[in-house]
């Protein structure tokens, strides 16, 4: 009998969350459990926090593997940068780490492909063929690349350059905040960002997720693109959710 409630952790830069999930229906199987993130975030403090999540759950957890969610590249169990966390993620076997220290098979994965796998799943862009783009508009810009439900991993388009500049520090949702731009002023710029993605890639839908996505109806309208572009639907569950997804291998 397949695994029904798979065991999923988010690591964020100010907080790591895990919750159980259905991955039939797509959602939380259990409350979710949220433990700051360890200051210095070093790979075995965190590694450290994962293992306290998966006690907690352990017991109801059908599939006994887990898969975790990291804010930067991950190429086959290794991470490659390190962008808001300690140094030592930089080349380090996280993966590997992970599962030593929790005592179960881990499955690291990327937290905006995380979170496009699961909107592709059971979300937003659930039946929808082709070549979908999730982004995620926040400190950053993730970005997620999918094809017919199978993810290409690492698609750090966020910082596309544009018009000279890495247009993360132009168009993530951060700098709304911090400049204190109005919607005329701020469009603008999302604008020039999902029309060069449109002229490279092509794709047959976009998702925006990210905490901005709430407010998707101040800006999403006014976007002159040919691709359709939606708002995501699970919003901060999909990185716990994706990462469940992406730990148990399809039939």
């Amino acid at each position: 009998m397949a695994a029904s409630k798979v065991l999923g952790i988010d690591i964020g830069g100010s907080g790591i969350k895990g919750a159980l999930v259905d991955i039939e229906k797509g959602a939380f199987a259990s409350h979710r459990l949220r433990i700051p993130t360890p200051t210095p975030s070093t790979v075995d403090n965190v590694a450290q926090v994962v293992a306290e999540i998966v006690a907690e759950f352990q017991d109801d957890n059908d599939a006994k593997v887990l898969g975790v969610t990291y804010p930067g590249v991950v190429q086959r169990g290794v991470t490659k940068s390190a962008a808001n966390f300690d140094s030592s993620f930089v080349g380090a076997h996280a993966q590997d780490v992970f599962a030593q220290q929790c005592g179960i098979p881990v499955t690291l994965v990327n937290d905006a492909d995380a979170a496009g796998l699961a909107e592709v799943r059971y979300g937003a862009a659930k039946d929808h063929a082709g070549l979908v783009i999730m982004t995620t508009l926040g400190t950053g810009i993730g970005t997620a690349l999918i094809y017919d439900g199978v993810l290409i991993p690492n698609a750090e388009l966020g910082h596309l350059e544009i018009d000279g500049v890495d247009y993360e520090t132009k168009a993530a949702s951060r700098w709304r905040d911090e400049e204190h731009l109005t919607w005329d002023e701020y469009i603008p710029r999302l604008q020039r960002y999902y029309e060069t993605l449109e002229r490279l890639l092509t794709p047959d839908l976009i998702v925006v997720g990210g905490g901005i996505s709430k407010l998707a109806d101040q800006f999403l309208p006014h976007l002159k693109l040919s691709t359709p572009i939606v708002p995501a639907k699970l919003r901060n569950k999909a990185g716990i959710i994706g990462a469940a997804v992406y730990a148990v291998p399809a039939n």
